[in-house]
């Protein structure tokens, strides 16, 4: 019973360290998840920037995985460079290992002040503070989470059975590595694998086996997660892997020399694991920062890409569905995402032609755009012949299918006939943005795309939450255009050249961006509208 109730306190106290860890990241991304997502995607043109916003991004959200998540999506969106990708991630495993350092500096008496802290900005309405106050509560429980482990391990060490467990993993170091390895898939955490090697105080060598394969295994739930993407975000997270795995196999049989270098030096009292978790991922990022390129070859080798699959809009509005009023919504809906991915591929090649002053990418845009106004057409042809045994709930679904793809075809026109020519003629030109205004613009484009992947998701799901997220954003974006074209007339009044110069096409595209984020959040109207949350006009009463 005593050995049950030992496994139980340990299985519970590991629990509440993911679960705080889980509630940091949800906690950031709801405060800061879109600021997040558009420093990763604009702090890539340089490696130091690179390096710095995947540190940044994984102090933040608590998790090596969701950086290594974005960072793939993003270049599978063509938005980061696949070198630059394995930067961001180098800086993402050294942002884990400052996480176990600041954790286990022993602030352990500041748990009641964020728990409170935390409940009272959780308790606030406005999205920043409320999630703040989610982030600060699950940094408490996982500083709480260390006491429980180091209570729980207590009998462990005085053990039997547990020292004759470590005195074999002590004499099989590549068993001790995978061990810690599958420990850390099963966590989905290095981080949790760490904190617990720390709590059981075991010997130097095996302690620092133990941290290697944390890390090791810390790579492989990307690779998982990213199985279903295409083939870039694949690429990363096997980039990654290998990263680690290098450094793994080349650290091994060092382990010993490590463990006494690191005893040895005057390093504050956090504990070997935690030192030798930041000491590995200090010296992997020196040593793979200069071959990054290399890395992305050796992944693209493994990793050959694939024929794209053929376009599934005809196989999906077959007529022969017309008869089953729910199969045929089923699938008008999987074709208005699929027009939705269409308008996405426009709005990244926009951007892309944007950032580089090169109008070859506008060339796609134009082509699919066609294709846009095609599928659209298909759609609404589709949907106009469903059957007469389609009940009232059912026409009103459908006439939401068709709302989402008007408006996407109205985006398609925007970016079509508004934002490609303004690139064009600013790349013709070869005309060139003041640094605050390019930064303005950018950050606008990110944040319009990321908008639009959110209305996919509730466009599919219909969840209120996330459909009052965005419409906050839309608020948010009405703002910064806002404050951007003040910014823009100030840098006039002071006579910037480059601004004067460009001065009709920031406001033009600040104007495009604003319509564009304005047709994509139509599609939280409906669901917001059923549930109430929504008032007829703005205007004050007087």
């Amino acid at each position: 019973m005593e050995s049950l109730s030992v496994v139980l306190q340990l299985a519970g106290a590991v629990a509440l360290l993911l679960f705080g860890l889980g509630l940091v990241r949800d906690g950031m991304l709801r405060a800061f998840g879109m600021k997040l997502k558009v420093a990763l995607g604009r702090g890539t043109q340089t490696g130091l920037r690179a390096f710095a916003s995947g540190l940044i991004a994984t102090l933040g959200l608590q998790s090596s995985t969701a950086t290594a998540l974005m960072t793939a999506s993003f270049v599978d969106r063509g938005m980061i460079r696949p070198r630059m990708a394995q930067i961001v991630l180098l800086g993402a495993n050294l942002g884990t290992a400052l996480t176990a350092w600041i954790v286990a500096t022993g602030i352990q008496a500041l748990v009641p002040a964020l728990l409170l802290v935390g409940y009272v900005l959780r308790r606030r309405d406005q999205r920043t503070w409320s999630g703040a106050g989610l982030a600060l509560i699950g940094i408490a429980l996982m500083l709480l989470s260390l006491s429980l482990l180091s209570q729980a391990t207590e009998p462990l060490r005085d053990s039997a059975a547990m020292a004759a467990f470590l005195a074999m993993l002590g004499n099989a170091w590549p068993v001790a590595l995978v061990f810690a390895a599958g420990l850390a898939v099963v966590c989905s955490s290095s981080l949790a694998v760490v904190m617990l090697v720390l709590s059981l105080g075991m010997a130097p060598a095996l302690t620092v086996v133990l941290v290697l394969g944390a890390n090791l295994g810390g790579a492989i739930p990307p690779v998982l997660a990213t199985a279903g993407q295409g083939v870039p975000a694949r690429r990363v997270a096997l980039g990654n892997l290998i990263v680690r795995a290098i450094g793994c196999l080349v650290a091994l049989p060092l382990a010993g020399q490590a463990a006494g270098l690191l005893t040895a030096m005057p390093l504050p009292q956090t504990g070997l694991a935690v030192e030798a978790h930041l000491a590995f991922n200090l010296v992997l990022a020196a040593a793979i920062w200069p071959f990054a390129t290399l890395v992305t070859r050796l992944a693209a080798m493994l990793m050959p890409a694939v024929e794209p699959a053929p376009p599934i809009e005809a196989q999906l509005l077959d007529g022969s569905a017309l008869d089953t009023p729910a199969v045929a919504l089923g699938r008008a809906s999987r074709a208005a995402l699929a027009i939705g991915d269409v308008v996405e591929r426009m709005l990244h090649q926009a951007r892309t032609a944007f950032v580089r002053g090169d109008d070859a990418p506008l060339a796609e845009v134009r082509v699919l755009e066609e294709r846009v106004d095609r599928m659209q057409q298909e759609v609404k042809g589709f949907l106009s012949r469903l059957g007469r045994e389609a009940g009232e709930e059912e026409r009103r679904q459908a006439i939401t299918i068709l709302d989402y793809v008007i408006n996407l075809e109205h985006v398609g026109d925007i970016i079509d006939k508004g934002l490609a020519p303004e690139i064009r003629k600013k790349a013709g030109l070869s005309l060139r943005f003041s640094d605050e205004g390019y930064r303005e613009l950018d950050g606008l484009f990110l944040m319009t795309i990321e908008n639009l992947r959110v209305a996919q998701t509730v466009f599919m799901t219909r969840d209120r939450d996330l459909a009052r997220q965005l419409m906050e954003e839309k608020v948010e974006i009405r703002r910064l255009e806002r404050l951007s074209a003040q910014r823009h007339l100030m840098r006039l009044r002071e006579g910037r050249e480059d601004s004067q110069q460009t001065s009709s096409l920031h406001l033009d595209i600040l104007r495009d961006l604003k319509r564009v984020n304005a047709h994509i959040v139509s599609v939280a109207h409906p669901i917001l509208d059923e549930a109430d949350l929504l008032i007829e006009s703005r205007l004050k009463r007087g």
